[in-house]
């Protein structure tokens, strides 16, 4: 099967976690090792999350423009290919390890790519996408009054949050197909790619995040995948999340995921982007833990969910 897998966050760093190279270097290698199988059966192609890196490199840069102000910020979109190309460096070196040690002849190449969005998406008028690393609130309430951030609660701390644009296509789509069908295991679209608006003149870079899961779900849609994996840290998609009716949606279609209405902040972008692959191309798409890929490709754990 032609398979595309989405990594949260967790993938590389846990909740409370130090934003260390060594601490993502750990939990990278702990994923590698569950997808090496995947690689060795499937054409599998990998995407990831951006958004405690992005916004390190965010702190970083804006910690450089205050020592010298000859050197105003960078954008967001440059952030964002910064962190596609770190991040995907050390997804490359751990996948080849993991590969290695099981005997498995495939080569790993990680592109930066680009993802063109609408230049007037209401998302820029109404920042949602968390970056950065977890604050109390009154640490959010003095960074918002020092830098201008919007500071948003995201369970148990508060972060940063910016605008987070509706992917329309991935530029580099031709490229990671061709790399794909010619043996390669692909990461491609990290962090949602870095965005960019289509002018009369050019595509252009804008201040922008984009969700990974929706960039994801253009990816597998305009490869024709067979099967979209949203892995995260959680089992699957809950019903009454945080209640004592909470349940595991273990099968379910788009039509009825939307009557539930999901939190825009989590749960919410998964599901959508989810839906949005499997009415597109009729196949299937599965929601849940990393640590259970193989199962979730199978159609045996997380939450499946079916054309309607």
């Amino acid at each position: 099967m032609k398979i595309v897998v989405t990594l949260g966050g967790n993938a590389l760093l846990r909740r409370g976690e130090a934003l260390s190279f060594e601490n993502q270097r750990r939990n990278i290698e702990k994923a590698c090792a569950a997808l090496a199988n995947l690689a060795r059966n499937h054409e599998l192609i990998l995407s990831h999350g951006n958004g405690p890196q992005v916004g390190l490199i965010a702190r970083q840069n804006e910690a450089y423009a205050a020592a010298d102000p000859s050197v105003p910020p960078y954008p967001f979109d440059v952030l964002g290919a910064e962190s596609q190309a770190m991040i995907g460096y050390m997804f490359t070196q751990a996948l080849t390890n993991a590969l290695r040690v099981r005997g498995i002849d495939k080569s790993i190449v990680s592109i930066v790519t680009r993802t063109e969005v609408r230049a007037d998406d209401p998302a820029f008028l109404h920042p949602t996408k968390f970056i950065g690393g977890m604050m109390s609130k009154d640490e959010a309430q003095e960074a918002a009054r020092l830098h201008g951030w919007i500071v948003k609660e995201d369970g148990k701390g508060w972060r940063r949050v910016v605008p987070s644009p509706k992917p329309l296509r991935i530029v580099e789509i031709e490229a990671v197909r061709q790399l794909a069908e010619s043996g390669f295991v692909v990461i491609s679209a990290g962090g949602g790619g870095a965005p960019v608006v289509c002018t009369q003149e050019e595509l252009a870079g804008t201040e922008a995040v984009i969700d990974k899961d929706y960039a994801g779900s253009i990816l597998a849609a305009e490869l024709k995948a067979d099967r979209l994996i949203i892995a995260t840290d959680v089992e699957g998609v809950f019903e009454n999340w945080g209640t004592p009716d909470c349940r595991l949606i273990r099968e379910t279609t788009p039509a009825t995921l939307q009557s539930f209405g999901f939190s825009a902040g989590s749960m919410g972008p998964k599901v959508d982007a989810a839906s949005q692959f499997v009415r597109a191309t009729g196949k299937t798409a599965v929601i849940g833990r990393l640590e259970d890929i193989e199962k979730l490709v199978a159609g045996t754990a997380g939450t499946v969910i079916l054309p309607d």
